[in-house]
């Protein structure tokens, strides 16, 4: 006695597919939600918000989220140059539409801060992004 029906079988193959990732898209200055996007408005927004948020800080956000930067706040300008990418990098290492992050250009801005410019290479295009410390 079979235990299947007849024609059922286990060489089912599965297939992957991709969701869209739409999210809300936040107009700051006018601190309202303008709609939605999916595309490379949502990934400039997506940046923003890993680059706000430090890591282990917020609750409803896993381990994963955010970044390490405050940290960096007060050391030496050669630790920062030096560090300072691999921390972006890792922040953006969960978001697979994030597929490359180069061009660092480091600034000092003032007697106390710098300036930190790059590029963030996603699935939906490039665009320049830029941190302060």
């Amino acid at each position: 006695m079979a235990a299947l029906p007849e024609g059922v079988g286990f060489d089912t193959s599965l297939q992957h597919e991709e969701k869209p990732t739409n999210t809300f898209i936040i107009d700051w200055s006018a601190r309202q939600i303008s709609g939605m996007d999916s595309g490379l408005e949502a990934m400039k927004q997506a940046v923003d918000i890993i680059l706000q948020n430090e890591r282990f800080e917020w609750q409803i956000y896993t381990a994963n989220f955010g970044s390490e930067l405050t940290e960096l706040v007060g050391e030496e300008y050669d630790f920062i140059v030096s560090d300072l990418p691999r921390r972006i990098e890792d922040a953006f290492s969960v978001d697979k539409r994030i597929t490359a992050v180069e061009d660092f250009v480091f600034s000092p801005s003032g007697t106390d801060h710098i300036i930190c410019r790059f590029n963030v290479i996603t699935v939906f295009g490039t665009f320049a992004k830029e941190v302060s410390l």
